[in-house]
């Protein structure tokens, strides 16, 4: 049986207190991605995807899902995804990034693609600085991991290039735009694998409007 390209989706979920007025979006958001996943692991059979979820605020990191298969997925809800406290986003990114390293980084043929979602800056970490998060990222980069930065209520490209991500999405706090936003994710997830069939670039431009 030939070995399938293995396809790691890594969500870095904020559940800061601040993502509170947006949480049944959120929710609602994130099991369409899901969904969006099984579907594309269908059309592209050659492809075996995963999905790992973390969300974090000031009280730490939640292990969501961990290298799932995605077609035994379970949706999250609002017993799993309960916004308060701070936002300790370096940590979370630092944490999320070296755990699932040492899972891929002995695999002969796979690719990772980073989502960041989060409705405001840093402000909270202890363990790991912006300085060493770019370091990371730049090195993680270079091993077909792909980042993108989705976020509302900062200036979304501006921080994202101090970490050296430069696949952004800026949204506004209001139900229209995020399901835009969504749909914008979507579309350029299903891009991202097209682009693994083919043997193209998985690394900048990865979003693009949905049609």
């Amino acid at each position: 049986m030939e070995t399938k390209h293995q396809v790691h989706n890594l969500i870095i979920l904020d559940e800061s207190g601040s993502m509170e007025s947006i949480k049944k979006t959120i929710i609602e958001g994130f099991n369409e991605i899901v969904q969006t996943v099984k579907g594309i692991e269908k059309d592209f059979p050659e492809q075996e995807h995963f999905i790992s979820l973390v969300s974090f605020n000031g009280r730490g990191q939640k292990l969501l899902h961990f290298i799932d298969p995605v077609s035994r997925l379970t949706q999250i809800d609002n017993k799993r995804y309960q916004p308060d406290a701070s936002t300790p986003l370096y940590d979370a990114m630092g944490f999320s990034f070296c755990k699932l390293r040492q899972v891929v980084e002995n695999l002969p043929d796979y690719n990772v693609l980073v989502t960041i979602l989060t409705d405001g800056e840093e402000n909270a970490s202890v363990e790991y600085d912006g300085k060493a998060i770019k370091k990371l990222i730049e090195e993680l980069k270079l091993n077909r991991w792909t980042f993108t930065y989705i976020g509302a209520d900062h200036d979304v490209e501006k921080f994202a290039a101090t970490i050296s991500i430069t696949n952004t999405i800026f949204f506004k706090k209001d139900e229209a735009d995020m399901k835009n936003m969504f749909l914008k994710e979507q579309s350029s997830r299903r891009n991202y694998s097209q682009n693994i069939r083919e043997k193209k670039d998985t690394g900048d431009n990865f979003y693009e409007d949905p049609k």
